[in-house]
């Protein structure tokens, strides 16, 4: 496995409230997109944190995983960064309200544990496919889509596409969104805040992930497209690929 990523405040923000990382482990590995919210510097805060906190306990882990091992242990980290950063911000009044989203995968090298919350997305893609969503949006858009009250097209542009239903550190518990996965030969996961996923289509990511780039130049690409389409928003994503670029873990 190989993983390579890339970030960007964009061409209107002064600060990149973005946080993201890859750790690796036993023939495993995770990486983590966390898009933090809240006024001043408060989504920065949680958003670092989240990674903060992840890198922590995926450093008292050691060993394997199975299917089940994984789901529990997302769950289980799900649950305790959302409790810090909560009680973080109810003990210092500028975090007041402050959260992020929270979008991580845990790879290894026959399947992938996913959990998200909030709009930070997670995809795979294969040579020849489409790129498939395998997270769901927590977003009050994403409920009307679901009900059938808008149609997709309607759901791009809706002025309130951005309203969260579900965020980390905003409430003492939190539903928890964890899913496995089979992890198949010359397959990739792209895990991206929404920043890069509201400026550029499933059809164009696919379009750069076909490309003959390296990982690294494949995540560039991404971000510079997303600002050139705009970037009003910080941007980042992570392209973990199970056969790397001709290595394995």
């Amino acid at each position: 496995m190989k993983a390579e990523w890339y970030t960007s405040s964009g061409n209107v923000r002064e600060q990149n409230e973005d946080s993201l990382g890859v750790f690796y482990g036993d023939e495993c590995l995770i990486g983590i997109v966390a898009d933090g919210m809240g006024g001043h510097a408060a989504g920065e805060i949680a958003s670092k944190m989240a990674l903060k906190l992840t890198s922590a306990k995926w450093s008292e882990h050691s060993g394997t995983f199975t299917k089940e091992e994984a789901e529990m242990w997302l769950n289980r980290l799900v649950r305790s960064v959302n409790l810090r950063l909560y009680e973080y911000a109810e003990t210092h009044e500028e975090c007041r309200g402050m959260g992020t989203t929270f979008a991580v995968a845990l790879c290894t090298n026959e399947f992938i544990a996913v959990s998200s919350v909030g709009d930070s997305r997670i995809y795979i893609w294969k040579q020849g496919y489409i790129v498939k969503q395998i997270t769901e949006d927590h977003t009050f858009v994403n409920e009307l889509l679901k009900s059938g009250q808008i149609t997709k097209e309607e759901a791009a542009d809706h002025p309130k596409r951005n309203i969260l239903m579900r965020s980390l550190g905003t409430e003492p518990t939190i539903a928890l969104d964890t899913s496995v996965i089979d992890w198949t030969d010359c397959s990739h996961l792209l895990i991206c805040s929404d920043g890069l996923t509201n400026k550029l289509s499933d059809q164009i990511l696919s379009e750069i992930m076909e490309g003959t780039m390296n990982l690294r130049e494949k995540t560039e690409m991404m971000i510079n497209e997303a600002n050139h389409a705009g970037g009003e928003d910080n941007s980042s994503v992570i392209i973990i690929s199970k056969d790397g670029d001709g290595e394995k873990l």
